[in-house]
């Protein structure tokens, strides 16, 4: 089997394995976000922190609308996600946290904010054409 035969099956395993973890991914995600729903209908009250939790799924849903759109993630994407999940975790937890815990999470946001910064400038700064990346 000539070794361009063997790229070109590769290229599509890889792809369909891409293809399915992303919507086990994306039914993960309804599933839990459709969960969390039906618990604040049961409680009938909406929190800062549930909202907060529907967003991180929102997030994630839109992750993978945007891989299957472009073929690549946006490494800003993540670091949304993982700004809100700290932020989630802070007001669940504050009243367990030490001063120094809150300290050190919202430090921690303050430096994901920093390196979203970071990444958007360097994408307009020093943007490129996608054709390099292989």
């Amino acid at each position: 089997m000539p070794q361009q035969t063997v790229r070109r099956y590769g290229q599509r395993l890889v792809a369909l394995v891409e293809d399915v973890g992303l919507l086990a991914i994306l039914i993960a995600t309804l599933v839990a976000a459709g969960h969390e729903i039906a618990n604040l209908i049961s409680v009938g009250e909406v929190g800062l922190a549930d909202l907060l939790l529907l967003f991180i799924y929102l997030e994630v849903v839109a992750m993978v609308h945007a891989y299957w759109q472009s073929g690549h993630l946006p490494v800003r994407m993540p670091l949304y996600i993982a700004m809100v999940a700290l932020a989630r975790h802070l007001i669940l937890d504050m009243k367990d946290l030490t001063e120094g815990e809150i300290l050190a999470i919202g430090a921690t946001i303050v430096l994901i904010g920093l390196a979203v910064l970071v990444v958007r400038f360097g994408h307009v700064r020093f943007p490129y054409d996608g054709s390099s990346q292989k």
